[in-house]
This record gives structure tokens, C-alpha cells and sequence, in this order.
């Protein structure tokens, strides 16, 4: 592939099933000249209650089909697949592959004053410790504090992320987290920036939050740039980023519910996307 045809060339992103659309709306804002192919595994959604190897079972199968989609850099935009297989399939990958706990353990080391850090994600994300360990290798000065929160995720699938239901559970969850001392932390699954108006109002503005989604678009900004493959644009309008969104060309599959997915991802993306297929992720 010519460096031309690189820098039009798509990004792939994929995730469990919709938490990762918000990795997509940042890199829409952020690089809105870059073309990206999305694939969201909502057949088998959450991953955060699967075993390592079914993880990266099914990470080297969406790589192997976002790959026949001609992309030139891939972002896992899942904290489980990130933390399980990122550091496996990168290795098997010939072309940039990156994720996002060390775009969000950068920005919390950054952000913390008191060096106490919360982490709040699946029960898989938590239990890898790759977040602790990530963060510790930048500052082993730094505490961190994990907590795993498995109802966010269903919360936020099954549209209760504004219902007052959601803030029962943020409050059964966080309620240690706000007394831990902590100063910082970071929603450590793609799902939960979705509920972070609620949880920064029940935390309170001292505690900062870290959302990886926007980090890992700042990054793999610098990393295209790094590798001379960025699409070359339109310069953007900060007043107009929404409606500079439409410079690139968007694509999006899924395993299963496209018509629920394609209805959720409408309902936070900054445009409206018109059409998303269904493929079998079994057969790649």
C-alpha cells in the first residue's frame, strides 16, 4: 500500500459491543478526516466476564476481519481486550495496534496531586491488575485503588443510564471509592463515560475523572502523525466540530442486534449513521 493510499486508508476500532462508540465519537471530534470501520462483538458481549483465552480468541478474529477492510491502524477500544490481549495480538499484527489503559494510566499520573488513583471497570479489567501495573511503571510513588463495577455495563447497554436506577448502583459500587482518599480516577471501561455525569455528581468535582476514550484519540493522533500515515484534512473548526465529523467516511458491523446497536450509537454520536450490517465474526 502506497503512503498515499495509507493515509486514506481507514482506522478499525472494535469493542464488546457499544461502550467502545465512545473511543469512535472522540476520534470523530478529534481526527475528524480520518475514515474509520467499527465492529462492535454484540453476540457475545460483556467480555468482561470472559476467560483470557476466549479474549483473545475473539480479538485475533475481529483483527483478522477488520484487516480485510483494508485499515492501517487499529485501536482496541475495549479496557478487558486491552488489558488481556492487547500485548498478544500486537506482536501477531503488522500494522500499529494500540489500546487504551496506557492512554488513560498516562493521563492520571498527570492528573494526580496526592498520588492515590481509583480504577473502576470489569470484573476482568480489575482482576488483571494491567492498570496498577501500567501506572506503577510510569510512578511507583502512585496508590491505586481498583474497584470492579459489573452493572455498569447492562445499565448502559439497556438505555438505564440517565433512570434514576443507575445512580443506585453508582452509589453501591462507589460509595468506598469516595471515602478511599483517592483524587483521580479513571473510568476504566469504554461503557462508563457514559454514565459520567452521574458519577462525577455523586463523587464530587475534587475527584477527578480520567476518560481513556478521549486519550487514546489524542494519542493515536500522535502516532499517525508519527508514522506520516494521517488522512490530511480540511484544517478544523473548533467552533464546528460536529459538523466537520462528516469529512471522514464512517462503517459499522456488528455480530448481532444491529438494529439496537445502530439505534444506541445514534443516540451519542455526533451524526447519524445510516446503515450498519451484521456479519458472522465465527467465520473469520
Amino acid at each position: 500500500m502506497s503512503i498515499d493510499n495509507k493515509r486514506t486508508a481507514p482506522i478499525g476500532v472494535f469493542d464488546s459491543g457499544v461502550g467502545g462508540l465512545t473511543v469512535t465519537r472522540e476520534i470523530m471530534r478529534q481526527l475528524p478526516d480520518e475514515n474509520m470501520v467499527y465492529f462492535g462483538d454484540t453476540a457475545r458481549v460483556p467480555y468482561g466476564s470472559k476467560s483470557r483465552d476466549n479474549i483473545i480468541r475473539y480479538s485475533r478474529q475481529i483483527i483478522r476481519f477488520l484487516k480485510t477492510r483494508d485499515v492501517k491502524a487499529i485501536v482496541i477500544a475495549c479496557n478487558t481486550a486491552s488489558a488481556l490481549a492487547l500485548d498478544v495480538v500486537k506482536k501477531e499484527t503488522d500494522i500499529p495496534v494500540m489500546g487504551v489503559i496506557v492512554p488513560g494510566a498516562r493521563a492520571a499520573v498527570q492528573a494526580t496531586s496526592n498520588k492515590k488513583v481509583g480504577v473502576i471497570g470489569t470484573e476482568a479489567t480489575i482482576r488483571s491488575k494491567m492498570y496498577s501495573r501500567t501506572i506503577r511503571e510510569m510512578d511507583p510513588d502512585v496508590e491505586v485503588i481498583g474497584k470492579p463495577c459489573p452493572l455498569f455495563v447492562p445499565l448502559v447497554e439497556e438505555g438505564f443510564a440517565k433512570h434514576r436506577i443507575s445512580e443506585e448502583v453508582i452509589d453501591y459500587y462507589l460509595a468506598s471509592m469516595k471515602e478511599s482518599g483517592i483524587d483521580t480516577m479513571i473510568l476504566g471501561c469504554t461503557h462508563y463515560p457514559l454514565l459520567r455525569s452521574k458519577i462525577m455528581k455523586y463523587l464530587g468535582e475534587e475527584i477527578r475523572l480520567v476518560n481513556p476514550a478521549y486519550e487514546t484519540a489524542m494519542e493515536l493522533k500522535v502516532l499517525l502523525k508519527e508514522l506520516g500515515i494521517q488522512n490530511v484534512g480540511k484544517d478544523i473548526d473548533p467552533d464546528k466540530q460536529e459538523e466537520s465529523c462528516a469529512n471522514g467516511s464512517y462503517e459499522f458491523y456488528v455480530s448481532d442486534a444491529a438494529d439496537k446497536f445502530k439505534h444506541f450509537a445514534n443516540s451519542i454520536l455526533p451524526y447519524d449513521i445510516r446503515t450498519t450490517q451484521q456479519i458472522n465474526i465465527e467465520e473469520y
